[in-house]
C-alpha cells in the first residue's frame, strides 16, 4: 500500500512539477524522509491545490481568448516604403491624337487622326499612298490613276476639270489627297464646304516629290515607311549621279507621237532633271516645261539618244518601228545606232516613286553599250 501511494505521489508530482520529482527521486535514493506514509498525503494534498489552481487559470485564458505576446524587444528594422504594386485601373484606349501638316500650297489642315479613309484624285499621289502600306485606306481614286494593279478595285471617280463633287461625298472619305496641278481651287473649296479635308501636293522636281511623299505618310500615318521610301529614292539616284555617262551625249524626249504633234520635255521636267543627273544633255533644254516643236528642229539638233514615252496598243509598228521608219530621219545618230529605247509614260512623267525605276532603265539604256 505504501509502495502504490509513493508511485502515485511520484507520478503526479512529475506531470506538474518536474524539478520536484526529480527532487522526491533524489530522496528516495537516499532513503529521505520524505517517503514515509505522513509525508506523502500532505505532498498529495498540497499538489492536488496546486493543480486545482493551474487548471482553473487554464480554463480562465481559454475562455477570454486573449493571449499576451511577450513583448518583443528586438529592435525594429528599418526598411525602405513598399511600393503600391496594385495594378492601374483599365481604362479605355486613348483616343488617336489630332494632326496638323501644311501642304504644298501652303494651306494647314487639321485631321483629328490620321486619316482611315483616303480619295486620291491624282495618278502620282494615289501611287504614293499605295507606295506607302497604305492602299487599304483608299476609298475612292481619280479616273486616270492606274498604278499600282489592285487600285483597279477601288471606287472611280472623275477628276480634273470633271470633278464631280457628289461622288466624293458620297465615299465619305477623311481626306482627298490631289494634285494642285490637276484641280481647280474652287472645286477644292467646295470639296471643303462639304466637310472633307483636302491636301494638296505640288510636286515639280524630284525634290518635290520627296516632299510629297511625306507629306502624304503624315496624313495617312506612315511616316516611318515615308522616310524609308526617301532613303531608298536618293540612294538611288545618287548611285546615278556618281557614274555619269562618258562624253557628251544628248537626248531628245518625245512624249507626243508625230500622228499627234511632236511634243517634247523641256526644262522644269523630271526628264530634263534625271538627264542632267546622269551626264546626259536634253536636246530641247531651251523648252521651259512641255513644248510643241517640229521635225526639222528634231533633225537639226541630231540626237544621240531618243526616249519615246508613247504607248503601244497592240496594232501596227512599235512606238520605236515608227520612230526608226520616219521619212527624213534615217540620217540621225540615235536612229542609224537603233539607240530609241520605248519607256513607259508614268515611270518618267509622274511625280511618284517610279520616277527611280524610269531613272534606272535610262541610265541602263544608254550605258550599255
Amino acid at each position: 500500500m505504501k509502495l502504490i501511494w509513493h508511485k502515485i505521489a511520484y507520478i503526479m508530482v512529475a506531470a506538474c512539477i518536474p524539478e520536484a520529482a526529480a527532487f522526491l527521486f533524489a530522496s528516495k535514493q537516499r532513503k529521505g524522509v520524505f517517503f514515509n506514509m505522513k509525508n506523502t498525503k500532505k505532498l498529495l494534498a498540497v499538489l492536488l491545490a496546486a493543480m486545482m489552481c493551474i487548471a482553473f487559470a487554464a480554463c480562465q485564458n481559454t475562455d477570454n481568448g486573449d493571449v499576451t505576446p511577450p513583448a518583443d524587444t528586438t529592435a525594429p528594422e528599418t526598411t525602405a516604403p513598399v511600393a503600391d504594386t496594385a495594378a492601374p485601373e483599365q481604362s479605355a484606349d486613348p483616343e488617336p491624337a489630332g494632326i496638323t501638316v501644311t501642304d504644298m500650297m501652303g494651306r494647314e489642315v487639321t485631321l483629328d487622326a490620321p486619316a482611315s479613309k483616303v480619295v486620291a484624285l491624282s495618278a502620282g499621289e494615289c501611287e504614293i499612298v499605295y507606295a506607302l502600306g497604305a492602299g487599304e485606306l483608299v476609298v475612292g481614286r481619280g479616273e486616270y490613276c492606274d498604278y499600282p494593279a489592285e487600285v483597279f478595285d477601288v471606287a472611280s471617280v472623275k477628276s480634273g476639270s470633271e470633278t464631280n463633287i457628289e461622288e466624293i461625298v458620297a465615299l465619305e472619305p477623311d481626306v482627298l489627297i490631289t494634285s494642285a496641278m490637276d484641280q481647280d481651287q474652287d472645286v477644292i473649296a467646295k470639296i471643303e464646304e462639304a466637310g472633307i479635308k483636302v491636301v494638296e501636293c505640288y510636286a515639280q522636281d524630284i525634290e518635290g516629290v520627296y516632299t510629297s511623299i511625306a507629306l502624304i505618310g503624315k496624313v495617312v500615318g506612315r511616316d516611318s515607311e515615308a522616310e524609308s521610301l526617301i532613303a531608298q529614292m536618293k540612294e538611288g539616284f545618287e548611285q546615278i549621279a556618281a557614274n555619269k555617262v562618258e562624253g557628251e551625249k544628248t537626248v531628245y524626249f518625245e512624249v507626243s507621237p508625230l500622228q499627234w504633234g511632236l511634243w517634247t520635255a523641256g526644262k522644269g521636267t523630271f526628264m530634263d532633271e534625271i538627264a542632267t543627273m546622269m551626264g546626259l544633255t536634253n536636246c530641247f533644254s531651251d523648252v521651259e516645261g512641255w513644248g510643241e516643236i517640229s521635225q526639222e528642229q528634231v533633225i537639226e539638233r541630231n540626237p544621240d539618244y531618243i526616249v519615246t514615252i508613247s504607248m503601244y496598243y497592240g496594232e501596227g509598228p512599235t512606238p520605236v518601228e515608227e520612230i526608226l521608219g520616219r521619212e527624213g530621219w534615217g540620217e540621225l545618230t540615235a536612229v542609224k545606232n537603233n539607240a530609241v529605247l520605248n519607256l513607259a509614260n508614268n515611270e518618267l512623267s509622274r511625280p511618284a516613286p517610279r520616277l527611280l525605276d524610269g531613272a534606272k532603265a535610262l541610265y541602263d539604256f544608254v550605258t550599255a553599250e
